[in-house]
């Protein structure tokens, strides 16, 4: 199973940045099928609206029901209570393309660079 939280996916704590506090969260419904870099959702900040894509393929095993009340858990506990969906993977394959932290960190740092 793949925790995907806010940090896992395109609205990174980069792009978290330019976003701003998150005001609403829409998240896929428990079965539906996600795929590898499709969009599962959106969050909307107090400054614009932004698809949340998957970083791998399978099934979404539960969501996060605490984000429709409190979607700001995004910004304050995003790897704790802001998590987003759990996925089942359906191409395991996919789970070795993933960064660690410290490989993302880095990856965002020399993206940042450009």
């Amino acid at each position: 199973m793949l925790f995907i939280c806010q940090s896992c996916v395109n609205n990174n704590w980069r792009v978290q940045g330019h976003l701003g506090e998150v005001v609403f969260v829409e998240l896929p419904e428990t079965g539906t099928k996600v795929s590898q870099g499709g969009a599962f959702g959106n969050v909307e900040s107090v400054k614009a609206t932004s698809d949340v894509n998957s970083p791998i393929s399978g099934e979404v095993v539960e969501v996060n029901s605490k984000l429709s009340e409190t979607p700001g858990l995004i910004n304050s506990s995003p790897y704790e209570e802001g998590w987003m969906i759990k996925v089942k993977p359906s191409s395991p394959a996919e789970l070795e393309g993933l960064l660690d932290s410290a490989k993302y960190t880095k990856h965002c740092e020399e993206e940042d660079a450009h």
